[in-house]
């Protein structure tokens, strides 16, 4: 089949689908790396593959070379990302696969880290490789959202984890909401967390349901990274008797208070005491600026960020269009009118002012349903769309 300017066979499509299987098993760990896979052919025989495991260690092309050994000579390598050729925590990938006589070099997205950025497939080139890239570069990205929006943006990722009633109801007018989902639902949920770099929530969802927002212990989850916890708390509200501090992992709460409010030093010293870490943010209508916390949260390496909170913060999340994604997990209830919504959102005029979501999965667990919606996700279409138009570029 033909992308670009490059003409990929069968065999090349196939490769690339395993070297993105590769990559998948970093889905948890590589954080805040990129998840990447490699796998080095000869003629039709795999010789060598490898992944990225976690940030310090062997990259993809380094692992994989290492099993092909001298049989990396003239050989075909698939990797899912552009090799880098900077010095990092470890040394460029480049080096290794020149040194290594490798003949072509097919590669699905370029690397958006601006140390790399279609150096490494120059380095490639001038050193006479045969250099291809853009093969299934939708699935690579989609593999990598929170580490492209990161790199391009300064931001993360912002998925909002939602459960709520056949009427778009997330709790009772008192507040009861344990459990509108079921038990595959709550699993699942774990799941998106464990790939996060952070969850995030509100001091209000701090106060009304104590959560943990960990990723629990036991079974699949045994010895899995936890995620940064994150709270958005203007006024330093948090208990620090909150349940999320007596669980293993990092706390971060973003406070608006001026550090000469004389309840910052009591309130902070507290919360401090529990290991929180608190950071001041200028306030913003009286609350933590969103957006100004989202860079915060990309200058501390967050890819993917979770958010599990109330109707208020989803729907400044979305007002504010920084919603990249929805997992609306759909319980077959009705709660009624007087239940609480699910997104906190002023009153519209035209229908057509109504915030939009694209549908890009639907899928069951247990007697529930998970939608998952995109917000016009221009980092993975415009990945996509560069690397076909422009990114295929051959040298010979």
């Amino acid at each position: 089949m033909s992308r670009g300017n490059a003409m990929f066979t069968d065999f090349d499509t196939s490769a690339m689908r395993h070297a993105l299987s590769l990559a998948a098993r970093g889905l948890e760990t590589t954080d805040p790396n990129p998840r990447v896979g490699c796998v080095i052919v000869q003629g039709e025989r795999v010789v060598g593959e490898g992944w990225h495991e976690r940030a310090g260690e062997a990259h993809a092309e380094i692992a994989a070379l290492r099993a092909a050994g001298g049989r990396a000579a003239g050989a075909t390598v698939y990797v899912t990302l552009e090799p880098c050729s900077h010095h990092g925590r470890t040394p460029p990938c480049v080096d290794a696969l020149i040194e290594a006589h490798v003949g072509r070099v097919v590669y699905a997205i370029a690397d958006p880290n601006p140390q790399v950025d279609g150096r490494g497939a120059q380095r490639l080139r001038e050193a006479r490789v045969r250099v291809e890239a853009g093969l299934l570069a939708p699935q690579a990205a989609e593999l990598n959202c929170g580490f492209l929006k990161r790199m391009r943006y300064g931001r993360p990722w912002v998925r909002v984890k939602l459960a709520m009633s056949l009427d778009g109801r997330t709790a009772l007018a008192n507040g009861a909401s344990r459990w509108i989902s079921g038990e595959a639902a709550r699993a699942d949920v774990q799941r998106w967390r464990a790939r996060s770099s952070a969850v995030l929530t509100g001091v209000g969802t701090v106060l009304a349901d104590d959560p943990r927002l960990d990723v629990r212990p036991g079974g699949d989850a045994t010895g899995r990274r936890q995620p940064l916890r994150v709270v958005l708390d203007s006024t330093l509200r948090t208990p620090p008797e909150a349940t999320l501090f007596t669980v293993p992992g990092e706390v971060l709460i973003f406070s608006a208070l001026p550090g000469a409010d004389p309840r910052w030093e009591a309130r902070g010293a507290a919360l401090a005491e529990q290991g929180a870490r608190v950071e001041m943010l200028p306030a913003e209508a009286g609350r933590v600026p969103l957006f100004m916390a989202l860079e915060r949260l990309g200058e501390l390496q967050v890819n993917e960020l979770q958010v599990e909170a109330g109707p208020v913060l989803t729907g400044a999340l979305v007002q504010q269009s920084l919603v990249d994604e929805l997992l609306v997990y759909v319980a077959p209830k009705l709660l009624g009118p007087t239940a609480r919504p699910l997104a906190q959102l002023p009153a519209l005029r035209e229908l057509g002012d109504a915030p939009a979501f694209e549908l890009v999965e639907l899928s069951h667990l247990g007697a529930d349903a998970l939608l998952r919606l995109r917000a016009g996700s221009e980092v993975l279409a415009g990945e996509a769309e560069t690397q076909v138009a422009g990114g295929a570029a051959q040298s010979e």
